[in-house]
């Protein structure tokens, strides 16, 4: 019953895909640099459940959520990642951002690869925040357009869990 009833949260507060619709593949194809200006192939992270948030230092929603993702994190550490990925052209600006914000997982700059990475999943209007949830099986099983709150992120919990 509890897990009919976190599927069901889960449906409400999220726009369910089909994996045909937004395939995860563009995300774990990039290589995008980390705070200090290296870069990192995110094929690392497959075969995980990830919690994917993209953001910008301009964007209040973007950090009003941030609480919530390092809670997460930290309840599911080792079973759930959470990926930070910033709409950012200068690692030196979002380092500085990360730590006042104490983003304690791991956060990437897009740089010129932003706006097309989230096109290529799922986010057509650019807006920001904007969330995946991507199962362990790479299987893209929700998106967020919006700031992300405890209830959203309790919600995806058993559906990235499954399997």
């Amino acid at each position: 019953m509890k897990k009919l009833f976190a599927l069901f949260i889960f449906g409400l507060f999220f726009r369910l895909t089909v994996a045909a619709e937004i395939s995860s593949a563009p995300l774990f194809a990039a290589t995008l640099d980390d705070l200090a200006d290296k870069p990192v192939a995110l094929a690392r992270y497959r075969g995980q459940p990830l919690v994917v948030n993209f953001w910008a230092r301009w964007c209040g929603p973007c950090r009003a959520e941030i609480p919530e993702l390092i809670k997460f994190r930290a309840a599911h550490k080792g079973k759930i990642e959470v990926l930070g990925i910033g709409i950012e052209d200068k690692a030196e600006a979002a380092g500085d951002f990360a730590k006042a914000y104490e983003m304690d997982y791991p956060v990437f700059i897009a740089k010129a690869q932003g706006l097309p990475l989230m096109q290529a999943l799922g986010n057509t209007r650019g807006g920001l925040p904007y969330t995946l949830f991507i199962d362990r099986n790479g299987k893209v099983i929700g998106t967020k357009m919006g700031l992300i709150r405890k209830a959203d992120l309790d919600a995806a919990q058993a559906a990235l869990l499954k399997n």
